[in-house]
């Protein structure tokens, strides 16, 4: 079983490796608000857009994956980097603790999403490729039209 779960760590991070090598040239990436989950709320309100945050975990392994194959995407990344303020917590320290347990998040990645007053819309979970990932921005843009 040993050898199993040694087997199964090296395979996601060649995985990992070859992700982040394949989307090195021409690489795109979302653009995350430097600053606190405040300033990120007031910065949304001035530029009239919705929230995303990305909650996630140092250890989590798909959390390494949503970062370097889905937040890299170039299509994705423009999506996101027009359509939103995009922010980015470590939900086991600081302030992304307290994000954490505010919305009772079950484990990492965490997808959520606000409007530009800071009330969550929508919640999502778990590694998402590209196109499903823009799929889940796309549905909390219909949740603000109502």
């Amino acid at each position: 079983m040993k050898y199993f779960y040694s087997i199964i760590t090296v395979l996601l991070f060649a995985t990992l490796a070859f992700a982040a090598r394949k989307h090195l040239p021409g690489k795109e990436n979302i653009h995350f608000f430097k600053g606190s989950w405040e300033q990120a709320v007031l910065e949304a309100k001035k530029e009239n857009k919705p929230l995303f945050v990305d909650v996630y975990a140092t250890w989590c392994g798909p959390c390494q994956m949503l970062k370097h194959i889905t937040f890299s995407n170039k299509e994705a990344a423009a999506f996101y980097n027009t359509s939103f303020i995009n922010l980015s917590l470590n939900g086991e320290e600081r302030e992304g603790t307290a994000i954490a347990a505010r919305y009772s998040l079950k484990g990492y990645p965490s997808l959520l999403y606000f409007d530009k007053n800071g009330k969550l819309i929508l919640y999502a979970a778990g590694y998402v490729g590209p196109a499903e990932f823009i799929q889940i921005a796309q549905e909390a843009f219909k949740r603000l039209q109502h």
